[in-house]
């Protein structure tokens, strides 16, 4: 026990010095002192760690919390920046490769799908929502050009800059851009639009706070229609200091049977929750707390990573990005 406390508090120790010294950027856009700080950060966060983000004190967890933030912002800036640089080519999904960290994008998705798909058995959805899905929407392109090809997918984001910037990497590919739609609204704002989803993908940075993610999570379970799926992308361990941890219990208070909870342990960052909205009647007895827990949480291991992926235009792409390092998604 005292060994691995002592590894939490050298993690802890860790993180706060790259807080600070990422706080001190003059600008998050990328440039070599930024990427190597947050790939310090990256691979900082990566192995396991016996660490429980939730029962640090109050100091590292303000800590986190701004770590988080600083890494959405940089995010932000980094898929802006080769947004911009896709979009200068005649068909910018020949050069997929040119973003260092697709190949995780492609990891992620294929990890969602396949539990998507092992939890809820039968499942063909002709309509798919991604909240989210800022101005690279990778996690729509591969499952729609590997998984999902008969598919349309709707993708919102609070952006309208980057929802012009990812409609711009699709213009070239007729099957591609007739199935992507982009939308410029918040979450909060979706109602009746969410019941037309057999699927709805949660990006991992929509609801930064876990109270945040908490009210967005029970926002889909009062829209969505009975029956529909929700993938919700949360972290655990330390790669709780890069992306914001969602508890299984709020994703079942939101009116959601959790079906299974993923914590991969290589370069897939986030973990992954699979959901199925219940009834009305089901969901209203949650929220009023007259129904007890569900109890023990599914957690499962990825399925078996030798299933094949189908051939695409994408292909050279993945080969390239395949020998990239890691860094976050």
């Amino acid at each position: 026990m005292e060994a691995q406390n002592q590894e939490v508090a050298a993690l802890v120790q860790k993180m706060a010095g790259l807080h600070a010294a990422i706080s001190k950027l003059p600008s998050l856009n990328p440039s070599p002192e930024v990427n190597a700080l947050f790939t310090d950060l990256v691979m900082a966060c990566v192995p396991a760690s016996p660490v429980d983000v939730a029962k640090l004190g109050p100091e590292a967890q303000a800590m986190r919390e701004e770590l988080i933030r600083l890494c959405s912002t940089a995010e932000g800036h980094l898929e802006a920046h080769y947004a911009d640089m896709l979009a200068a080519f005649d068909n910018p999904l020949d050069h997929l490769g040119l973003f260092p960290y697709f190949s995780n994008y492609i990891n992620l998705s294929k990890l969602e799908y396949d539990l998507l798909v092992r939890y809820v058995p039968g499942i063909a959805p002709t309509r798919v929502a991604f909240v989210g899905s800022g101005p690279l929407p990778f996690s729509s392109l591969v499952l729609a050009a590997h998984h999902l090809p008969n598919t349309l997918f709707d993708n919102y984001d609070r952006c309208d800059a980057a929802n012009e910037r990812a409609k711009k990497l699709f213009r070239a590919d007729e099957d591609l851009g007739a199935r992507m739609a982009f939308h410029t609204a918040d979450v909060a704002a979706l109602k009746e639009e969410l019941g037309a989803y057999d699927v709805v993908f949660l990006a991992a940075l929509v609801g930064m706070a876990a109270e945040e993610k908490a009210e967005v999570i029970a926002h889909l379970g009062a829209h969505m229609a009975d029956g529909a799926a929700l993938v919700v992308r949360s972290a655990h361990g330390a790669r709780g200091f890069l992306y914001p941890i969602v508890d299984p219990e709020d994703v079942w208070r939101g009116g959601f049977d959790v079906l299974a909870v993923c914590h991969p342990e290589d370069e897939v960052i986030n973990s992954v929750i699979v959901a199925r909205k219940v009834d009305a009647r089901t969901a209203a007895a949650r929220r009023d707390g007259l129904a007890d827990s569900r109890g023990v949480v599914p957690v499962v291991g990825p399925p078996s990573k030798c299933c094949s992926m189908e051939a695409s235009a994408l292909e050279k792409a993945e080969e390239f990005a395949a020998n990239k390092e890691l860094s976050v998604v």
